[in-house]
């Protein structure tokens, strides 16, 4: 029996960012400078496939390209290079109808709820403009889709009337929440979504991700750096470093004992009541820069374990056990 078809696939998906030499900078190239385009390797052939009504959780250090990566997977930024699909249709260059299916059943809800809402808006016209817009809902129907969707997401229908500022963080994201949900989506991806709030508003709110992807039978990208976090949420985990994806678990199998050197720091920052009496010690050195990114294995300059293999070939993301892949040339030892 052959595998069901995911939901979400990319294929190679990388993501860069050019800076072109400016006037007087192509001048002083021609005369002899060593100046050249800046090109920043933010993601780098990523393959990933989501399966329908999974959470999968997107992990790695800031600058990693994680952010970047869901941007692409929600198509405000294109792909440099790669496939993505949507249902088996390729949506990497859709256009027309396809594409507006596609920005549809694909969500994104930021970090910030107060920068990625328009403080000119009220929360009705925040929420109702989009279904409006794409045919969803009539005119004279707006008005009771809008309460019942910021009741979806606990919010007093009678809010409708007041501006982003005139709410508290929570609640504006509830309200971003809403505004994604809005447009009946399938596919969710959470930039770093409690971030910004209180500890105790962030469990509330995952709380209210995990009640909507019950009730809407929602799919999650659900990018975050706080391991806990992902452990609460996700069915499967994929830790970035450095734009490349280094490997893939699920959930329980990683925190039982990750494969990649990479992975395995990161999940020894995680503080457990067990564990109090440890020193905690944070991943050593500092990230590379992605104008620049290390040969071999980007991990090398700072992996206990690097040998001379590492320094130079880059390792292939391979599976390693049934659904768990790592890309860390160690698995090929015998």
């Amino acid at each position: 029996m052959s595998a069901p078809q995911p939901l979400l696939g990319l294929e190679g998906v990388s993501k860069r960012f050019v800076r072109r030499l400016d006037l007087a900078e192509r001048i002083a190239a021609r005369l002899g400078a060593r100046l050249r385009d800046q090109v920043v390797h933010a993601v780098e052939e990523v393959d990933l496939a989501v399966a329908e009504g999974e959470v999968v959780g997107l992990v790695g250090e800031s600058g990693c390209g994680k952010s970047t990566l869901g941007r692409v997977v929600a198509g405000i930024l294109p792909a440099s290079e790669g496939r993505l699909t949507y249902r088996g249709k390729d949506i990497t260059k859709a256009a027309g109808a396809e594409a507006k299916k596609a920005a549809l059943k694909i969500q994104m809800i930021f970090q910030d709820p107060f920068a990625s809402l328009n403080p000119r808006l009220k929360v009705a016209e925040i929420v109702g403009e989009a279904p409006l817009v794409h045919g969803l809902v009539g005119r004279a129907e707006l008005a009771d889709y809008v309460d019942e969707v910021l009741t979806s997401v606990g919010l007093d229908p009678s809010y409708r009337r007041r501006y982003p500022h005139q709410f508290s963080g929570g609640q504006r994201q509830r309200v971003g929440i809403a505004r994604a949900l809005a447009v009946r989506p399938e596919f969710l991806v959470c930039d770093e979504s409690v971030a910004a709030l209180d500890v105790s508003i962030q469990a509330q709110v995952l709380n209210l991700f995990m009640e909507l992807r019950e009730r809407f039978d929602l799919t999650y990208l659900f990018i975050s750096h706080d391991l806990g976090v992902v452990e609460h949420l996700s069915d499967r985990v994929v830790i970035m470093y450095l734009g490349r994806v280094v490997e893939i678990a699920p959930t329980e199998q990683l925190f039982a004992g990750a494969n990649h050197p990479y992975a395995r720091a990161l999940l020894a920052e995680v503080l457990r009541i067990d564990s109090r009496h440890r020193i905690f010690k944070p991943v050593e050195g500092e990230i590379p820069s992605p104008l620049d990114p290390p040969p071999g294995c980007a991990f090398h300059p700072r992996c206990p374990h690097a040998i001379g293999r590492c320094r130079v070939e880059r390792p292939l993301l391979k599976q390693i056990a049934p659904g768990r892949y790592s890309a860390c040339h160690l698995n090929d030892q015998s």
